[in-house]
């Protein structure tokens, strides 16, 4: 059973949420989120990455980052930037990207939940990038980016948002990029029993994304259980905070890959190796995005191709039959030699909302080829949790992102 619970949110005033609410701290670089917050100043970004709130002198993992990232907060809570909401409660949380709408239940998770695999992973997370994030919210005393879960539809769930929904929002904005973004506060009582009582009888949950800051928001409320030997597991720090949205309402895009070199061959010598493993067909100038399964596309030397997995390389396995995994067992790791590409240099990876102009562009620009994916669904991703195994990296990639700033869980 899945546990879930509301919890006394801070959140941004009415009239600043627009400001505050930010892209998640990792799509950007050091560079870039400075930018970002030179521009706006109010944004979350600037307690995510405080590091912006220095010059390029200070390390951005220098222990006072993380310090003034904790003064930031409590700032912005007595200038009323942002509220604490004073009972617990939940929250719906929905985004509309080019029409398309996506609504789930903001609430706390069960850091036992994680432990046991009722909230299954499918990526295997770098203690480097967990390093970072266990030291924002250990010293700041709260999660601060939502941990994207994803859950399989439940009716009575689907009927409780519908109603909620004809009610008068908490938030409603535009964002910068066009994306919607709307929010409603669940306090009833039996409304958020009904959630909690629909979670339990779930048997597992998925990380959707968002895994690093999984993983360490989880060490945290381990460590503080060190900390505290008399705990009973009802502290706020046994919890983190969650966004929970059924699965059929989530878009996956595909992420792509580029890969600087061939491997010291030739434009001809290379076709003719990856044709052992795929049927290669040419197309000719204009992008290809493949449309369906087990097709790839490829961008080499201006032209694009179509690559179809024969039939002697499929696999019923929930890994070894995804089309990533296809590209990296059959063509990037024995022809191009890039074994790990979590370590590799030579291979980059594009998300999928920048388009095929994005990979077109980085090959024009040098690169040697690029290779455009279909997307993994949700129902191989759950395969995938389910089975217990672990996706290729960078095998999927969710649109739209969830804000940061617009939900604060304080774990003391």
């Amino acid at each position: 059973m899945a546990e879930i619970r509301p919890f006394r949110c801070i959140r941004p005033s009415k009239e600043a949420v627009s400001e505050v609410a930010a892209l998640p701290y990792d799509v950007y670089n050091r560079q870039e989120a400075k930018e970002e917050v030179e521009k706006h100043p109010r944004s979350f970004l600037a307690i995510d990455r405080a590091e912006t709130q220095f010059d390029d002198s200070v390390d951005a993992y220098d222990p006072r980052v993380y310090e003034r990232a904790r003064q930031m907060l409590e700032e912005w809570l007595r200038d009323g930037i942002f509220q604490e909401d004073p009972a617990e409660c939940c929250y719906l949380y929905e985004l509309v990207m080019n029409g398309r709408s996506q609504t789930g239940i903001v609430a706390c998770a069960s850091v036992d939940d994680y432990q046991n695999g009722v909230i299954a992973r499918h990526e295997n997370t770098r203690e480097d990038k967990e390093l970072d994030r266990i030291r924002h919210v250990d010293v700041t005393g709260a999660h601060t980016g939502p941990i994207f879960l994803a859950y399989r539809p439940d009716a009575v769930i689907g009927r409780l948002m519908a109603q909620i929904k004809q009610e008068e929002p908490l938030y409603d904005f535009t964002a910068e990029d066009g994306v919607v973004h709307r929010v409603w506060r669940i306090s009833d009582a039996g409304r958020i029993g009904t959630l909690r009582e629909r979670f339990a009888a779930m048997g597992r949950l998925y990380i959707a994304d968002g895994h690093h800051r999984a993983a360490s928001a989880v060490k945290v409320g381990l460590k503080r259980r060190e900390e505290k030997p008399g705990y009973t597991g009802d502290e706020e720090f046994n919890y983190f905070l969650s966004v929970l949205f059924p699965g059929d309402q989530l878009m996956i895009m595909p992420y792509n890959r580029v890969v600087r070199d061939l491997n010291g061959l030739d434009g001809a010598e290379f076709l003719r190796r990856i044709g052992d493993c795929f049927e290669v067909t040419r197309l000719g100038e204009k992008p290809y995005e493949p449309e369906s399964r087990r097709r790839i596309g490829m961008y080499l030397d201006g032209c694009w191709y179509r690559l179809e997995a024969k039939e002697e390389i499929l696999s019923e396995d929930p890994v070894r039959g995804l089309d990533v995994s296809l590209l990296q067992d059959n063509l990037l790791k024995p022809v191009l030699g890039i074994a790990d590409p979590r370590t590799d240099g030579r291979i980059q990876f594009v998300g999928g909302i920048r388009g095929t102009g994005e990979l077109e562009r980085l090959v024009d620009g040098g690169a040697a080829a690029a290779f455009s994916m279909y997307p993994t669904s949700i129902e191989e991703l759950f395969a995938v949790a389910d089975a217990g195994l672990l996706m290729p990296p960078k095998s999927t990639w969710f649109e739209p992102k969830l804000r940061s700033g617009l939900f604060i869980h304080r774990l003391d």
